[in-house]
């Protein structure tokens, strides 16, 4: 190919219909020259040919956001904080709640699990799974669940009457599942329950060795920081999880949270933070003042139950840029505060947009 380009140009230079004979010698050497000129150019084009080639297979084989579902935009979007946090603790603990169907490949129980998104999270979070109130078994989730291996499922049950406690708790030991029981009192996560169900005095250090959870992410019920705290501290939850910030005001300091890694018993335990990667909340310090329905592009429509809420469109970067990636992120506040993890919620966002 090399030769053919040269000896075209050669030829469309040196073609003259009207002389027979050869170049005159002086012409000679300026056709040598001509001629390595002209070789070096063919390489650096073949080159060119070459290197652009492989850069559009490679391109070519990166998806992009466009060609991707809203199953897979959620998959993406947590195994990049996933990849951000652990950058700064390998420990830090990912639990996605709900949206439990992002365990597979294309959010599809029918296919393979997903490796790089259950290599990127540490357990799975599910409300109601058989309770609803009342007796009210969520067959689909049940079954795709038990496809599940390997990771620890902690589910929180609503139910209306304590006649369901023993039921609730013994279908889901059955399964192999952590249970927390709240009632239509604790509904929004507000208050402690008495009993600790398989309390123990054990050193908790990874999801594998929870046996029993703690979800207070509303502190309404407690006058000061302090309070709450000292309440925590004396508790005996083998994990706990709560929100970043006392009643929406300043963040939890690391001092405070090292506090609640110690159970009342003298073990171990571990304190996870509450994070809403799938809606925004007006409550929130990155909340701006002008904001309103699609303004930003990201507040996508109104969180039906709850006024100050707006699903969003997760993987819009200013949106992403707010959960993740830099030093003024959400997930770094929690780093900084010393959490032992994240708890994802509203990660079933991407069941509100259309497929593609």
């Amino acid at each position: 190919m090399l030769y053919e380009l040269q000896t075209t140009i050669l030829n469309y230079i040196t073609f003259n219909p009207n002389k027979k004979k050869g170049l005159a010698p002086a012409k000679t050497l300026t056709l040598s020259i001509l001629k390595m000129l002209l070789s070096v150019v063919a390489i650096i084009a073949l080159l060119c040919v070459f290197f652009c080639s492989s850069k559009e297979k490679v391109l070519a084989s990166v998806p992009k956001q466009h060609d991707l579902s809203p199953a897979e935009k959620m998959q993406q979007t947590i195994i990049g904080i996933s990849a951000y946090a652990k950058s700064s603790n390998p420990d830090f603990i990912i639990v996605p709640q709900n949206g439990a169907k992002l365990a597979f490949e294309k959010g599809s129980p029918k296919l393979p699990t997903h490796t790089p998104y259950m290599a990127a999270i540490d357990a799975i979070g599910i409300e109601e799974l058989f309770y609803n109130s009342v007796f009210e078994p969520d067959t689909a989730r049940i079954n795709f669940l038990r496809k599940i291996k390997d990771k620890k499922i902690l589910v929180s049950e609503y139910i209306g009457s304590d006649k369901y406690v023993q039921d609730a708790v013994k279908r889901n030991k059955q399964e192999g599942y952590i249970t927390f029981l709240r009632t239509k009192k604790n509904y929004n996560y507000e208050y402690i329950p008495k009993t600790v169900r398989n309390e123990n005095r054990d050193d908790v250090t990874d999801m594998s060795k929870v046996q029993n959870y703690l979800y207070l992410i509303n502190p309404e019920q407690y006058d000061t920081k302090e309070h709450f705290l000292n309440t925590l501290a004396k508790t005996n939850h083998d994990l706990l999880i709560i929100d970043l910030f006392f009643k929406n005001k300043k963040a939890f300091t690391e001092a405070e949270i090292s506090r609640l890694k110690k159970k009342a018993n003298g073990g171990k335990r571990l304190v996870i933070c509450y994070m809403n990667i799938g809606s925004a909340e007006k409550w929130r310090y990155y909340w701006g003042k002008d904001w309103k329905l699609r303004s930003p592009s990201f507040l996508d429509r109104k969180y039906e139950g709850y006024s100050n809420e707006y699903w969003v469109k997760y993987w819009e970067p200013e949106w992403q840029q707010i959960i993740y990636g830099n030093d003024n992120s959400y997930t770094k506040k929690i780093l900084d505060a010393g959490f032992d993890g994240a708890y994802l919620d509203n990660v079933e966002a991407y069941l509100l947009f259309p497929k593609f």
